[in-house]
């Protein structure tokens, strides 16, 4: 059974991909997030701030693909990155309260 997980495409004001995730990301449906993320040219920012959980599967994802990635996490999820070690390969940051995620 996959795990629901959304994957919701987007652009910042100076043209820079976002892509927004919704859910959780583990073993089932961590080949989406590869595949959207793949589709995606040049760098993104993959908005995390919705996804209540993230396993290994998912870290794999991310590692590989570090290079041309910033990531906004929340509170919950900045420790997973911080202890995988992905939060010295790529930027990291929290979501600003009271103001939109992917802005």
């Amino acid at each position: 059974m996959t795990t629901p997980l959304t994957l919701t495409p987007g652009h910042r004001p100076d043209g820079t991909a976002v892509l927004t995730a919704t859910g959780e990301i583990d073993m089932s449906n961590s080949d989406s997030l590869a595949e959207a993320l793949d589709a995606t040219p040049g760098q993104v920012v993959l908005d995390l701030t919705a996804v209540e959980y993230l396993d290994s599967a998912g870290l794999a994802v991310l590692f590989t693909r570090a290079d041309r990635l910033e990531l906004i996490a929340t509170d919950l999820l900045i420790p997973v990155l911080t202890v995988s070690g992905l939060a010295e390969i790529t930027m990291v940051r929290g979501a600003r309260p009271g103001t939109p995620d992917s802005a």
